[in-house]
């Protein structure tokens, strides 16, 4: 017998069976991209945040009493397509007031991470009852807002850079009173039977499943983390990763549908192929907050039609390189100029946040870690007396690289 024959071999490859355990353990044990997720959180709150409030003098004419689709044509609209939104409830001023308040609110606390499971179905019910409303206002990026805010309800995404991930640091869960906890779980419930009261109004039947469901998770993982902290734990925190996990490739297969769908639709236009496609908004008022930058941009014919076709290059290679992550990277990079520029020149700055947020879930993990110890060495800077004391926690133990970094 050779004695080096019962040394493993360093060329032998891994048993199948042993790298499907592997990867089963990680789709269960395991929240992949917990940095991504948070910058979707907050960037989509950020963005949707920011909108409700710099058109808070112009909300009744975009989306209240004043506005020119009335209620009444919503709610024949509504009875039409069953689209969700609490708006149709009554018209009345002061619960128009009250559902737009509620929608400013619950964006700021799913933007800081407080209570990410509930303000992440009230950012949702804000989101649905306001755009439902008027289905005329909005730029495109209205329409990425209104998927990304359904499928954020169903990720984990307060597990980094929140206030939530700050309180487990200080009080695992668990342990100790949660008297704000059950307040708004009792709360969210009460908003529940008014959902169910109005039923014939709130469109979809299938929203209404969806949020309590949610609420009646939230209820059976509060019982089970203080009367059955074992097993019946680790078999919700297997169903809430699996949950997340899927999520996280849905929005990633979402936003690859996006850009491809814009590309190969845009080869189909003529002007797109001739070169000239991005000449005529600049020609527009409507499009041009900056006169005179977009006439200086328009005059460069040269630059117009390379950046047509850049734009469409870009868009239909992306999906095609997820697995190679340097190429990836870059056009990464690319796409995210590329949306600040139409921010800037075409005055669509909602939409440009909406699509960059979007674009960020292919951001690697090493450039927001990064990112993160920038900005904890400039909040040292500012707080001297600040110590690492206050950090907030690592979600898990590291994991392999993924697609999302």
């Amino acid at each position: 017998m050779n004695p080096g024959s019962a040394l493993p071999s360093a060329g032998r490859r891994e048993r199948p069976d042993r790298r499907l355990a592997r990867a089963v353990q990680r789709l269960t044990g395991t929240v992949l991209g917990p940095y991504q997720s948070a910058v979707v959180r907050i960037g989509f709150a950020a963005t949707w945040l920011v909108f409700l409030l710099r058109e808070f003098p112009h909300r009744h004419e975009l989306y209240g009493p004043e506005g020119p689709w009335g209620w009444h044509m919503a709610r024949q609209l509504i009875a039409d397509n069953h689209s969700f939104s609490v708006l149709m409830w009554t018209d009345s001023v002061l619960w128009f007031e009250a559902v737009y308040a509620a929608a400013v609110l619950s964006g700021a606390l799913l933007l800081v991470g407080w209570r990410t499971r509930a303000t992440s179905a009230l950012f949702m019910v804000g989101v649905l009852s306001l755009q439902n409303r008027s289905v005329f206002m909005g730029d495109g990026g209205d329409n990425v807002i209104h998927l990304m805010a359904i499928y954020l309800v169903l990720t984990r995404c307060g597990r980094v850079w929140s206030l939530d991930a700050r309180r487990r640091a200080h009080r695992p869960a668990g342990t100790g009173a949660d008297p704000a906890g059950v307040v708004l779980w009792t709360v969210t419930g009460f908003g529940l039977v008014a959902v169910l009261l109005f039923r014939d109004r709130s469109g979809e039947p299938w929203i209404v499943v969806l949020l309590w469901l949610l609420w009646l998770a939230q209820g059976a993982w509060w019982l089970v983390c203080r009367l059955a902290p074992g097993q019946p734990r680790v078999l919700l925190d297997v169903l809430a990763n699996l949950l997340h996990n899927a999520t996280l490739a849905v929005i990633m297969a979402e936003v690859c549908l996006i850009y491809a769908t814009a590309g190969w639709y845009k080869i189909q236009g003529s002007r797109w192929q001739d070169g000239t496609a991005l000449y005529y908004p600049l020609k527009l008022d409507y499009f041009s907050p900056w006169p005179a930058l977009s006439g200086l941009l328009a005059s460069a014919s040269l630059v117009v039609m390379a950046i047509t076709y850049g734009t469409v290059i870009v868009q239909v290679a992306f999906p095609f390189t997820l697995f190679n992550r340097r190429v990836k990277n870059v056009l990464l990079a690319v796409m995210m100029m590329e949306h600040a520029g139409i921010a800037v020149l075409l005055g669509l700055p909602a939409f440009s946040l909406a699509m960059i947020t979007a674009d960020a879930v292919f951001l690697p993990t090493v450039f927001l870690l990064w990112l993160e110890g920038r900005v904890r060495r400039l909040g040292t800077r500012l707080r001297p007396g600040r110590t690492a004391a206050g950090r907030d926690p690592a979600p898990d133990a590291p994991a392999p690289r993924t697609l999302v970094g």
